[in-house]
């Protein structure tokens, strides 16, 4: 099944792993981000039915449009995996081929499907034939700098019926370090038609202005440029359409987004986990307040949301 058309807004939240869950989409949602993905999920963990992995699709009516990426190596349990998603709620679904992190790609999957064409191009074939989604792939420019295969990937991607290609501008062996290649992106937007959503230091307006820029892409994607800092999206909008940048939230106002945010946890999670898994939003937040380290130290040894609320008060 292909679909050559999908609609995709200007700037998309990423598949943070361990991070993008419901609580985190909303908030951002809330700061006007319009398109956002779940956390990668595994194939083979969703079809060995793993709670935890059921847990990273839990959405509700509030958090759509919404993308759901797999990280798959095998085309028969990727096959499984899709008609099992039949009875979710979402609106497009992404191979990841770029997760760079060793314990991925070192077994072949994620960005190690750069070094496999052949088994990417199965992969590929099944995902657009089995979805009953629009179906898009998530690419780096290739595993290192003498193997710059993304133009390749992207011209495969395109004749098997995919809606879209997102690439991160770094090979897998820069992993996040080092310059963005904003001329491979450029050359991946000129080989197809259908769009191209890039990432790789969306930190700001003006690095969102310039990767778009530089690359003609349709779109960004914005993946650490969000941690702790939800307003990156008015920000990026804002710069986009004035070419001036928004101001900076005030203290208070960023403590209103911290405690929103670990409400928003606890009402997921209950108050014991969702204050444990706040902890590194907390380390996230506190980076640019004054005596953020130890307020950090503290975030972390919180145990209940009254404690917490408590050190957020103190921030400054």
């Amino acid at each position: 099944m292909s679909f050559r058309k999908i609609k995709f807004p200007k700037i998309i939240l990423a598949p943070l792993s361990d991070v993008s869950d419901l609580p985190f989409r909303l908030l951002n949602r809330g700061f006007g981000c319009k398109f956002a993905y779940c956390q990668m999920v595994s194939t083979r963990a969703l079809i060995n039915n793993k709670p935890k992995t059921e847990e990273l699709l839990r959405s509700n009516f509030r958090d759509r449009p919404l993308g759901i990426q797999l990280l798959a190596d095998d085309p028969e349990v990727l096959k499984k995996t899709l008609f099992m998603l039949r009875s979710y709620r979402y609106d497009t679904i992404d191979l990841n081929a770029g997760c760079p992190t060793p314990k991925v790609a070192k077994k072949g999957h994620g960005a190690g499907l750069l070094k496999d064409l052949k088994r990417l191009k199965t992969l590929i074939d099944t995902l657009v034939r089995f979805s009953d989604k629009p179906a898009t792939i998530k690419i780096r420019t290739g595993w290192s700098e003498d193997s710059l295969v993304a133009v390749e990937i992207a011209k495969m991607a395109e004749d098997a019926g995919l809606s879209a290609i997102f690439i991160h501008g770094r090979t897998r062996q820069q992993g996040y370090e080092g310059e963005v290649d904003y001329k491979t992106i450029k050359e991946v937007k000129s080989a197809v038609k259908i769009p191209v959503i890039a990432s790789g230091n969306i930190f700001s307006g003006e690095l969102a202005k310039k990767m778009l820029d530089e690359t003609n892409c349709d779109g960004i994607m914005v993946a650490r440029g969000s941690l702790g800092n939800p307003w990156i999206f008015k920000e990026i909008d804002y710069f986009l359409k004035k070419g001036k940048i928004i101001k900076k939230p005030s203290v208070n106002q960023l403590k209103k987004v911290i405690k929103k945010h670990v409400n928003l946890n606890c009402k997921f999670y209950g108050e014991k986990i969702g204050i444990l898994k706040f902890r590194k939003h907390f380390s996230w937040y506190a980076r640019n307040v004054r005596y953020s380290r130890s307020a950090r130290n503290l975030g972390f040894s919180a145990k209940s949301v009254k404690e917490l609320y408590q050190i957020i008060d103190k921030l400054q």
